[in-house]
């Protein structure tokens, strides 16, 4: 506790073999921060400037890769000068912050994904109607209600966090998750529930709708025609891989922090190093070579790029 400014500082106490590997943490991580901005930023700038890919599922793709950019932005630089420093510490109220961000992102990734299969299950099983229901308003609304809703819904807990007495001052991570309640020195039954109604809304309602919205599709590919079957598989199958990628991310979140005191600390760092490694550089990946018109178009930059 610092008296003067009454600043609460938290050890993120996940960290190993920092004076060994301190360099080589740096170079990996920086690295990787610097192709996960480019390749997401790539993608989505080849969204907003080429009009034929400004239709609903491109939209919805622009919006999942700047999640992840958000989602960097949030883990990566602080992580960076960690490696770097003596201590790893930050401030209470930041590590509330990051928190709040990591979830909210996380909470909109799911209904992103959600309004993406229902996009796709319009275009697919009712194709004559999609013009009129997949707008340019009904767009702008998902996007809104899921950046909203996240960030609304994890607000709640975050600010009943604010308030509690701490009695542990050692994160066992090195960037806040919900490792933080660890930190409490009470459990809130308010802040739990709203956990679990945040979890439900932000996640298990969408999983479920994605899965019954997929097996619609599934169903009619299988009774029509070749083109069907074909455009299903391209659209739908890049979006199976996000999402099956995410989960499992998610799961192992959960994972870690439950019986993270049971894994060796090494184990620990080298597995959720890699859930903030995959998913953002997955995404761009996943969606510049499968999806046909986005993989068009970087394949023309980078020609004009040789070029030049």
């Amino acid at each position: 506790m610092d008296e003067q400014l009454n600043v609460t500082y938290i050890t993120l106490g996940g960290h190993v073999d920092m004076h060994n590997y301190k360099n080589v943490y740096f170079f990996i991580m920086f690295t990787a921060y610097i192709l996960i901005i480019f390749f997401n930023s790539t993608i989505v700038s080849l969204i907003w400037i080429h009009k034929n890919l400004h239709e609903p599922m491109y939209i919805f793709i622009a919006a999942l890769l700047l999640n992840s950019v958000l989602f960097s932005i949030n883990i990566y630089p602080k992580l960076l000068v960690d490696f770097l420093s003596e201590k790893q510490i930050i401030s209470y109220s930041a590590c509330l912050l990051q928190f709040f961000v990591n979830y909210s992102v996380g909470g909109s990734e799911f209904l992103l994904l959600a309004a993406m299969s229902y996009d796709r299950y319009v275009s697919i099983c009712k194709p004559l109607q999609y013009p009129t229901i997949m707008t340019k308003s009904t767009v702008h609304l998902y996007l809104v209600l899921a950046w909203l809703v996240p960030a609304c819904l994890i607000a709640v807990p975050t600010i009943l966090s604010a308030e509690m007495k701490l009695c542990n001052l050692t994160l066992n991570g090195f960037f806040c998750n919900n490792s933080i309640y660890s930190l409490h020195c009470v459990t809130s039954k308010a802040r739990s529930i709203f956990g679990v109604v945040a979890l439900i809304i932000t996640a298990l309602l969408p999983l479920l709708f994605i899965v019954f919205t997929y097996t619609r599709i599934l169903i009619v590919s299988y009774r029509s025609c070749k083109n069907v079957k074909k455009k299903a598989a391209q659209t739908c199958l890049p979006h199976l891989l996000v999402l099956i990628s995410f989960s499992c991310l998610c799961a192992f979140d959960i994972i870690i922090v439950r019986v993270g005191s049971d894994f060796p600390k090494i184990v620990c760092f080298i597995m959720t190093l890699q859930t903030i490694l995959y998913h953002p550089l997955f995404n761009p990946i996943i969606y510049g070579l499968k999806m046909k018109e986005i993989s068009k178009h970087l394949q023309m930059l980078f020609c004009q790029i040789k070029v030049t």
